[in-house]
């Protein structure tokens, strides 16, 4: 296996074929567990992903007593 790392879409893809194979129930016990231990993995770094994603989609504007104000992109602040 390369220690290259993968897109977050190659993540998800595999993380969908191991939901599959573990739905099937027809692997052996241990071959389970390690899918379900490559699944957990995944799901973490997936998860880290999208919350550094989500913290570059954020919006910084002047609140009205002049202190920074977070809001999502595409969202105005509200008088």
């Amino acid at each position: 296996m390369s220690a290259k790392k993968q897109t977050f879409e190659q993540e998800i893809a595999r993380l969908e074929e191991i939901v599959a194979a573990l739905e099937k129930g027809d692997a052996p016990l241990a071959d389970s567990l390690a899918l379900f231990e490559e699944g957990t993995k995944l799901i973490a770094a997936c998860s880290k992903e999208l919350d550094a994603a989500e913290q570059k989609v954020v919006k910084l504007m002047k609140g009205p007593d002049g202190a920074p104000l977070e809001l999502p992109f595409g969202e105005e602040a509200q008088p």
